[in-house]
């Protein structure tokens, strides 16, 4: 069995759909069944895959899904069931089918509410967004400690049990969280009359039971019964809810080893002895959102060609950005700190994509530095480097 945890390095949007599909590649030319774990945040994920003739981005499927690999969701992982439906069609419609999504009965759920509360509260703070992407994810964990709403619950229970239960939550918990925003209801437009229609919550309940089909509940313990496992983490590091240095700009996640490695020591077996973390990086760094973003400005995406199919500008989080990487010690002091506070034994790899783009190395602050030259001042001990300068798993290939 081999374990993989990928990690986004730094901002976000680092290429982990890309290193989902490589390492499920890999496991399928030689005939070994695999399971890819979402552990973390949920529907504003955007993990591209490409392939030759199509392309899809995954938010809630795995992005091993191209290869067959089944989906997990871990306790840690809170779906949107509503937006699922949507998700699976789009995928179909270019694969034929998805693989078989297993979840815990422990997932937090999104619902409609808690979108509709982040897009009113987002928008409400004008130039001082914190860079959301309005799909209700710090809502769902704020509500669930008092108001949870898990999968568990709602699989197999019907539209009608599910209404009477999201109705409750909107009677009993919904005049607090808004009164604790010092938010009005009847001042808030277009989402204020949303979250008041009976109609858009019986249709959400409608959507989710229909969603909810495509789920199987299944125990933690049952990605031991595959032969290779993948853990596909979103966001990155410098997003985690405890990188207090980016404060509010953050998610509401912990986007590094936490979760993977909470989960392997619970199932035992020495799983955790067999992992490799590989943390993946684009040859520079790029931000979409609100908040810092160090040596933004040294960077012209225009001098280099990039280009980005998928994080287009949006109301939410505007544009994307663009900066160069700083000093070696900079670049490997979150990876160290995240082995470190999680006490990881396991090998620890890097995957750098994007290469076609900087000319085949990594662009710093002081200039264009090759991947090995750079990293020989490390104190990061990396088994492996992994390289990438197209967008197809069939091109990556190890740093000598």
């Amino acid at each position: 069995m081999t374990v993989k945890i990928i990690i986004g390095k730094n901002f976000g949007d680092e290429g982990k759909g890309l290193a989902a599909d490589f390492f499920a590649m890999r496991a399928a030319e030689i005939g070994h069944s695999a399971i890819c774990v979402r552990h973390n945040g949920g529907a504003q994920a955007g993990h591209t895959v490409d392939r030759p003739d199509r392309r899809f981005v995954f938010s809630q499927l795995s992005s091993a899904s191209f290869r067959g690999a089944c989906t997990y969701w871990a306790d840690s992982f809170m779906p949107d069931l509503y937006k699922l439906g949507e998700e699976v069609s789009g995928f179909r419609g270019i694969n034929g089918d998805i693989p078989a999504l297993y979840g815990s009965e422990r997932c937090r759920c999104t619902y409609i509410g808690d979108v509709l509360i982040n897009m009113l509260l987002e928008t409400s703070r004008g130039d001082q967004r914190h860079g959301s992407c309005g799909m209700g994810i710090n809502e769902a964990a704020v509500r669930s400690e008092t108001f949870p709403l898990y999968l568990g619950d709602v699989i197999g229970i019907g539209a009608e049990a599910l209404y009477c239960r999201l109705s409750e939550i909107h009677r009993e918990y919904l005049p607090l969280r808004l009164a604790e925003l010092g938010i009005e209801i009847d001042a808030c437009g277009e989402y204020g009359e949303m979250l008041k229609s009976s109609n858009v919550l019986l249709n959400a309940s409608e959507e989710m039971c229909r969603n909810a089909e495509y789920v199987q509940l299944k125990p933690q313990s049952c990605i031991m019964g595959f032969d290779d496992i993948i853990f596909e983490g979103a966001q990155g590091l410098m997003l985690d809810e405890l990188n207090l240095e980016y404060a509010p700009n953050l998610t509401t996640s912990r986007t590094g080893l936490y979760e993977p490695v909470r989960i392997l020591r619970g199932l035992g077996n020495g799983l955790i002895s067999q992992a490799e973390a590989v943390y993946v990086t684009r040859s520079y760094v790029t931000r979409h959102g609100a908040g810092k973003l160090p040596y933004e400005g040294l960077l012209d995406p225009q001098a280099h060609g990039i280009t980005d199919r998928t994080n287009l500008p949006n109301e939410w989080q505007g544009s994307l950005r663009f900066a160069p990487h700083g000093g070696i010690s900079e670049f490997t002091e979150n990876i160290l700190r995240d082995v470190q506070e999680t006490e990881y034994q396991g090998e620890v790899s890097l995957f750098v994509t994007h290469l076609n783009e900087s000319g085949g190395d990594l662009l710093t602050n002081t200039g264009t530095v090759g991947v090995r030259e750079y990293l020989s001042g490390s104190s990061l001990k990396s088994a492996s480097v992994y390289c990438s300068g197209t967008p197809f798993a069939e091109d990556v290939f190890l740093l000598k």
